[in-house]
């Protein structure tokens, strides 16, 4: 940064240029910090120095006081001079101040360089790199938000010399899609195994002459081939996730590993707990039993570790990676970090750098949006979980765990949280619960039409067959297409029918809000009302998501201070 003439160019340090404002309890930048006249009040501005080489004026004659302006006998003359109209706003308290700055550490970690929330400082924009990847979503949106954050292990760029295999275009080796609900309560932090095996979908990329190549997709591959391989780019990742969970992502943001070292340490180390001594040769981690904190080189050997650790798989490395970003979290939260305009220089230049985004929040004023969104996010309603996966039979790969992992893509889709929040008042929770209290007819007995609004072809047809071959419902019919496409399924029913259409319900695990009781009773041979929406993932599968995630899923709270790598 230029000192633009006023001398301090080699020895300018940014920080100088954040000026306390106490009208708004924080600091403010002040490009010129030699004394700019655009950038100092009135009341800041220092009176002018004479120069020996400017010949002297002489002095003013003092002013006769205008007729009827004199002043009055025995009070005393008030003192010239210009003076300031404006009367001084209180100071916020120190506390006020720091919660200003700390209001959005969390949203820092989970965008990376969302510090540059309180740095809306046009200089940083030239740091951010920006990846077109089709999709130029709002920086903020009203629902729930899903954000993929990507670590990359290409080998190339300044500080990431000397990682792995030289001359690697890197992988999407450390992937998360964080979730967050709709009214910002909560979080989850979906952690995708680099080894699991999965379909990759065709890729449109734009290629550096503005023309779209679409790359051919693969089957039955590895999840890290999402990046890089096949000249495939972020967007390629994106549609990866999409696809295995079912969720629509917004925005991506992915960081290198030069990204680790720089922030650990601006953030002046993270805390880390290992439960047995640690000597890995690969990631040249060294550490002995117990609490350690961890910066620059030292913190990206932890995150890459694994030969030491568990069953030493990328699955035991991902544990720690979860211990590790919990642990940078509660260190933001708590310490006085973001108090410190020189501390906050080096945040927002350093995440800024090895920032790769979608051009959706491709400006700091746009991270700036995402970041105060996401700050409203508490840390103890954040979870961490490992996509739930099994071993393949060739034993270098993992394959997705179906039973365990479609509940949990479920609850995620529908914004239910992994952690204890209250999502609805207690009167509406009861309403909805009663729908589904009383007796249940006989399978034999269950008269319904089925109408397809779901989007997919034949899903009418494939929920009778289930109902008539599996659950035993006979009484049942295709009823074609709905008017309209639907979000959520739903089952319109007569009071009369009300048995029916909870032994429906307990077959197709409908939640109570699906549920549309009538006001007059139908007759006795009517049928009920099913139109499939696009929560429809196939007959047999639950329509509502548990209450509750599966059991035995791999799964950090990022307040838990205990965890301790084994």
């Amino acid at each position: 940064m230029d000192a633009q003439g006023h001398g301090q160019a080699d020895d300018f340090d940014p920080a100088d240029q954040w000026v306390f404002d106490p009208n708004t309890g924080s600091y403010e930048l002040r490009l010129n910090p030699a004394g700019d006249s655009a950038d100092i009040t009135p009341e800041e501005r220092p009176a002018p120095r004479s120069r020996s080489r400017r010949r002297a004026e002489p002095e003013p004659p003092p002013a006769t006081p205008s007729r009827g302006r004199r002043r009055a006998a025995g009070k005393p003359e008030k003192p010239t001079g210009p003076t300031s109209r404006r009367k001084p706003k209180p100071k916020k308290s120190k506390a006020k101040k720091v919660l200003y700055w700390t209001s959005g550490t969390l949203a820092f970690i989970l965008v990376g360089g969302s510090v540059a929330a309180y740095l809306v400082y046009q200089h940083l924009n030239n740091n951010i790199k920006k990846v077109d990847v089709g999709e130029n979503n709002a920086a903020v949106s009203d629902g729930p938000m899903n954000i993929l954050v990507i670590g990359t292990d290409k080998r190339d760029g300044k500080g990431n010399e000397g990682y792995g295999d030289a001359g690697s275009v890197g992988h999407a080796d450390t992937t998360l899609l964080f979730h967050v609900s709709k009214d910002r309560t909560n979080a989850t932090a979906l952690s995708i195994p680099r080894d699991m095996i999965t379909d990759i979908p065709d890729c449109p990329t734009k290629q550096k002459d503005g023309e779209t190549k679409v790359i051919p997709g693969q089957q039955s591959v590895r999840f890290n081939t999402s990046l890089g391989q096949e000249e495939r780019d972020p967007g390629c990742t994106w549609r990866t996730v999409e696809k295995l969970t079912g969720l629509q992502i917004d925005h991506f943001l992915m960081a290198d590993f030069n990204a680790v070292k720089t922030l650990s340490s601006a953030v002046g180390g993270v805390e880390v707990c290992l439960g047995k001594d640690i000597d890995d040769p690969k990631s040249h981690l060294k550490l002995s039993k117990g609490r350690h904190t961890v910066e620059g080189e030292q913190a990206l050997a932890f995150v890459r570790t694994r030969h030491s650790v568990g069953f030493e798989s990328d699955l035991d490395r991902i544990k720690l990676q979860q211990q590790f970003l919990s642990s940078m979290m509660r260190k933001m939260k708590s310490s006085g970090t973001l108090t410190s305009p020189s501390k906050m220089w080096d945040l927002a230049n350093s995440a800024t750098k090895a920032l790769t985004v979608d051009t959706g929040i491709g400006t700091v004023n746009k991270l700036k949006d995402l970041a105060l969104n996401l700050s409203k996010v508490d840390l103890k309603n954040v979870t961490f979980v490992t996509v739930p996966v099994v071993d393949n039979t060739d034993g270098a790969t993992v394959k997705l765990n179906e039973a365990k992992a479609e509940p949990l893509f479920a609850m995620v889709r529908q914004d239910v949280s992994l952690t204890e929040v209250k999502k609805k008042e207690k009167a509406d929770k009861a309403k909805e619960a009663a729908k589904l209290k009383g007796p249940r007819a006989e399978p034999a007995n269950v008269r319904v039409k089925v109408l397809n609004g779901s989007g997919k072809i034949g899903a009418a047809q494939e929920t009778v067959d289930w109902m008539q071959n599996t659950e035993g419902m006979l009484r049942t019919s295709n009823g074609g297409n709905a008017s309209a496409d639907l979000k959520k399924t739903t089952l319109e029913y007569a009071p009369n029918q009300a048995d029916q259409a909870r032994r429906l319900a307990d077959s197709m695990g409908l939640p109570a809000s699906a549920l549309k009781e009538g006001t007059k009773d139908a007759a006795p041979m009517a049928e009920m009302t099913l139109t499939l929406g696009a929560d429809f993932k196939g007959a047999g599968t639950p329509i509502t998501a548990p209450a509750k995630a599966p059991k035995d899923i791999q799964r950090v709270e990022a307040d838990d201070k205990s965890v301790c790598a084994k």
